[in-house]
């Protein structure tokens, strides 16, 4: 985005879903005058704070501060005619991750929608693509649900493929427990996070959205806005359930390489509680001093093999008495 011009496009909006594109003074003069105009800017760009200043001066600073602000969290604020909204959405730009999510600020009241993004939004160019068309919104209302809903909309696959990758995961653990899944689960949990930390908050700007008190959104919009909430509430509790399911998978991988290092372990002392006592014996017969039994005797050797693999066999017999084995 660093390379684009302040105003990366502007388009008037005539009513009836069509648009034509602004340039120059166009923009300036549709933005001052009663006829809807949309701007969308860059705003990592230098002159984009002096254009707003300048031609949108009505606007209060706090708007203004929060449109070019370099971090943002999901908002909203009302204002006599308009609101300020800060959303989020996934990021489907190329070598980017969906998680590191992008921010929309956006202005709009009845005859004027600024909106301002530091990474490129998807969700603004599918309306521009839709005023190109013929098929675009036909006033501000229709502009503020259709960029929602794309914006929205464009979560799901990336909840769904999170989804699936705990699924994957899962079976993973059941095939072939390894410690390199923790890899895995925690990638799923570190996104699970990430997505959570701005969709949620959207709900209640969503929620605010519905039920403020603005003239110009209707009931049909604000039924949008109904669909739009419930879309949100069902997307946090997906990301919770996968946070949850992916805690399960990590405990239960972990109960599991328990288990194997327990069994492992077990055998070990199984082992080494046998040989003890052999190593004793022959530790003892194998010093070299005089009166060591048997050293003149040539079958002395097969018989104290003999002798050690009866204390085994007792050993083993003790150890099954016992429920050791």
């Amino acid at each position: 985005m660093k390379d684009k011009p302040s105003i990366i496009f502007s388009y008037s909006i005539d009513g009836n879903g069509k648009g034509k594109e602004l340039q120059g003074k166009e923009i300036s003069a549709l933005i001052a005058s009663k006829k809807l105009a949309w701007v969308h800017l860059n705003a990592n760009h230098p002159d984009t704070r002096k254009w707003l200043e300048k031609e949108v001066a009505y606007l209060d600073h706090i708007i203004l501060d929060a449109l070019l602000a370099d971090e943002t969290r999901p908002r909203i604020l009302e204002f006599d005619k308009g609101v300020m909204l800060i959303l989020r959405g996934v990021n489907m730009n190329d070598a980017d991750h969906p998680e590191d999510m992008v921010s929309l600020r956006i202005w709009i009241d009845p005859s004027r929608i600024i909106t301002v993004v530091r990474r490129e939004v998807k969700a603004a160019n599918d309306i521009r693509q839709k005023i190109i068309d013929g098929t675009g919104p036909k006033n501000a209302a229709d502009f503020l649900t259709a960029l929602t809903t794309r914006l929205f909309e464009r979560i799901d696959p990336v909840i769904t493929e999170l989804d699936e990758d705990t699924d994957n995961i899962e079976e993973s653990i059941m095939e072939s427990p390894d410690v390199n899944i923790r890899h895995d689960i925690n990638e799923v949990r570190k996104k699970a996070i990430m997505l959570r930390r701005y969709i949620a908050p959207q709900r209640e700007v969503i929620t605010r959205l519905r039920t403020c008190e603005l003239k110009w959104l209707d009931q049909i919009h604000r039924r949008y806005f109904q669909e739009n909430l419930d879309r949100l509430t069902r997307y946090t509790e997906d990301l919770d359930a996968i946070r949850e399911r992916a805690q399960i998978v990590k405990d239960e991988l972990t109960n599991i390489l328990s288990d194997r290092l327990n069994k492992n372990m077990y055998i070990l002392s199984i082992v080494a509680a046998i040989f003890l006592p052999l190593g004793f014996f022959t530790g003892l017969l194998g010093i070299n001093v005089g009166g060591i039994p048997g050293a003149d005797n040539e079958y002395a050797f097969y018989i104290f093999c003999t002798t050690l693999t009866i204390i085994v066999i007792l050993q083993i017999w003790i150890f099954r008495k016992l429920k050791w084995i």
